[in-house]
């Protein structure tokens, strides 16, 4: 059994003022707060903005008026890299070439996680079910372990914004509600803030402490 770790604790709000979004012909507008510790699950049919909310947050998609405000600090004039966001996109993002262990690393400063963000990964990866495979490479990986493998590497990347889009698309119903749970208290526990895109009604119902219909 891997020891519960300590991990940074969050403060600050996130705050979206009046954000106005343009893709092609299609225009999004949005004003919303968000508190350390909660998540907002994002809802609606395909091609209604939700990954462009999250890309525009993110800082890869430019937005066309309003702010981004996280600590009462305008983060919507940064770059991508800049910005304390931890994405998650539907590739999972992991390098086929270096192993489920490396993929890990890469998410801390210079690939060197300190022991105690190490352990927070190994606690994550067994409480998850692929604590088993960080030796295999993602190839080496189903589907749905590629998932849990990236979102243990995005959650525990210690920025206080998560932005997850279908980041549980990929698994069963159990171990849905398992990586769900999990992410759930690790928010409540780092006050990270996440805004999760989902299709499934039953994680708005499990996960949501706002729901945003768009």
């Amino acid at each position: 059994m891997v020891g519960k770790v300590s991990m940074r604790k969050w403060q600050g709000d996130l705050h979206i003022e009046h954000l106005c979004i343009q893709r092609g012909e299609l225009e999004w507008r949005h004003h919303f707060d968000l508190i350390p510790g909660k998540i907002l699950v994002l809802m609606g049919q395909s091609g209604s903005g939700k990954t462009s909310l999250l890309e525009c947050l993110g800082g890869f998609l430019p937005a066309k008026s309003g702010h981004v405000v996280y600590a009462d600090q305008r983060i919507d004039t940064l770059a991508p890299e800049q910005r304390p966001v931890s994405s998650l996109f539907q590739q999972h993002n992991l390098f086929e070439h270096l192993s489920v262990e490396q993929n890990l690393k890469l998410g801390f400063q210079r690939g060197k996680p300190s022991s105690v963000q190490w352990q927070a990964v190994l606690s994550a990866c067994e409480r998850l079910g692929v604590l088993a495979l960080i030796k295999r490479f993602p190839s080496e990986l189903s589907g749905g372990q590629r998932q849990r493998v990236a979102l243990i590497r995005t959650v525990l990347r210690e920025q206080p914004i998560l932005l997850l889009d279908e980041p549980f698309s990929a698994l069963d119903d159990e171990t849905r509600s398992v990586a769900g749970d999990w992410m759930k208290d690790q928010l409540l526990e780092t006050g990270q803030c996440a805004i999760l895109v989902s299709h499934q009604q039953s994680d708005s119902e499990r996960l949501a402490d706002q729901i945003l219909r768009i």
